[in-house]
């Protein structure tokens, strides 16, 4: 018989604490099958909280990303169009290698000089208001925004529309969110296509516009408004978590702050533990079994949807000691915030760069900064790991 779902919403706080949920449920074992809170209430998943079994999981090939025939899928794909995060190779291999073309490595590392003078000039705005501000508001939400909207050569974008329909696609709020928020969000990015290809520049959404490959392949319409969304949503939403949930870590933790103050050599160990210890994904997208799938000693059924606790994964006492603790000098190599194997977050590097320069700029800018009160006010749903708001001072 199979075991009867776990249903997480029993859990006392899990929202503020997943940890102590994904604790207890790694010392039964590295997956379980598990109800998650609502709006996702309606279907059983197999859940991987155990760090190895994760990683084998994100690398695994017999599970799927393509939604096609998923009746539990979210409607990325149908509604959106194809992304990294809804296709498989070799559709995945085709999409990464043409958006590798133009989003290359040489394109992040020019952008320093502009993130840096962004971050500063933010931090000027908020010094400048007085003494006591909401972090996300001041610096963490409109230090990403801005850098993707530019990248992507759409300075222009309704920042405030495009944040609402990006916090209801990743934190949802109603059941009813498909139906609204993901036509929405193409019908508008429909339109910022549209604008660009009128008026193309020297920026990331012309060139993969006009990018081909080799033999002439290009992006379809449709796979041009599925990456427009991954990238505008992943770009800034992932960053801005980094930035507040390494911030509020080491605010919490006086000598950890201290460490990084007297020896600021330290900074990449502070980025890193921060994405270890709350990392801004809590958990995967769906995958999907093609056939039984035996994981951590579970046989997964063909057609189950399966979820990778990255939280959970980088959590687990038998990679990393004391895995509760926030510790700048922990090695933390091999965390799994980014994701892992051929789904590896291409974006990677960029939201490093953004959090190394806006925790270094703000702790050099604001040397008495604390918290402004003590309740964390973390955003509900199951993919994002982040807070509303983070009130400081200084």
């Amino acid at each position: 018989m199979a075991e009867q779902a776990i249903d997480l919403s029993s859990y006392e706080d899990f929202t503020t604490d997943p940890h102590r949920a994904y604790a207890e449920l790694r010392t039964r074992g590295p997956v379980h099958r598990v109800r998650f809170p609502p709006p996702d209430h309606d279907v059983d998943h197999y859940l991987v909280v155990g760090y190895e079994e994760a990683r084998a999981a994100l690398a695994d090939p017999r599970l799927t990303k393509s939604t096609a025939g998923h009746a539990d899928a979210i409607p990325d794909e149908q509604l959106i169009g194809p992304h990294l995060l809804t296709v498989d190779p070799p559709h995945h291999t085709r999409l990464r290698g043409l958006i590798a073309r133009e989003f290359t490595a040489r394109r992040v590392q020019a952008l320093r000089p502009r993130v840096q003078r962004i971050t500063d000039g933010l931090l000027d705005e908020m010094l400048a208001k007085g003494s006591r501000a909401d972090l996300v508001e001041a610096l963490a939400f409109p230090l990403p925004m801005t850098v993707i909207c530019e990248l992507l050569g759409v300075p222009d974008l309704d920042r405030e529309r495009f944040r609402r329909l990006s916090h209801e696609a990743v934190s949802p709020t109603t059941e009813q969110w498909e139906d609204t928020v993901f036509v929405e969000l193409a019908a508008y990015l429909d339109d910022l296509i549209e604008a660009k290809r009128a008026a193309p520049g020297d920026d990331l959404l012309s060139a993969l516009i006009r990018t081909r490959a080799e033999d002439g392949d290009r992006l379809s319409h449709e796979e041009l408004r599925g990456m427009a969304y991954l990238l505008l949503i992943a770009g800034h939403e992932t960053t801005v978590h980094l930035i507040t949930n390494t911030v509020h870590a080491l605010l919490t933790r006086p000598a950890q702050l201290a460490a990084l103050r007297a020896d600021p050599s330290l900074l990449d160990g502070a980025i890193e533990e921060g994405l270890r210890h709350e990392g801004p994904v809590e958990n995967s997208t769906y995958r999907f079994t093609t056939e039984p799938t035996e994981i951590g000693g579970v046989l997964i059924p063909a057609g189950a949807v399966v979820v990778v606790g990255l939280t959970a994964a980088n959590h687990d006492p038998q990679k990393y000691g004391a895995p509760d603790d926030f510790d700048l000098r922990r090695a933390p190599q091999g965390h799994v915030a980014f994701g892992h194997g051929i789904h590896f977050c291409l974006g990677a590097p960029l939201a490093r760069v953004e959090g190394r320069i806006a925790v270094a700029s703000l702790l050099e800018r604001c040397p008495d900064l604390a918290l402004d009160g003590t309740a964390a006010d973390w955003r509900p749903g199951l993919l994002m790991r982040g807070l509303q708001r983070l009130d400081v001072r200084w």
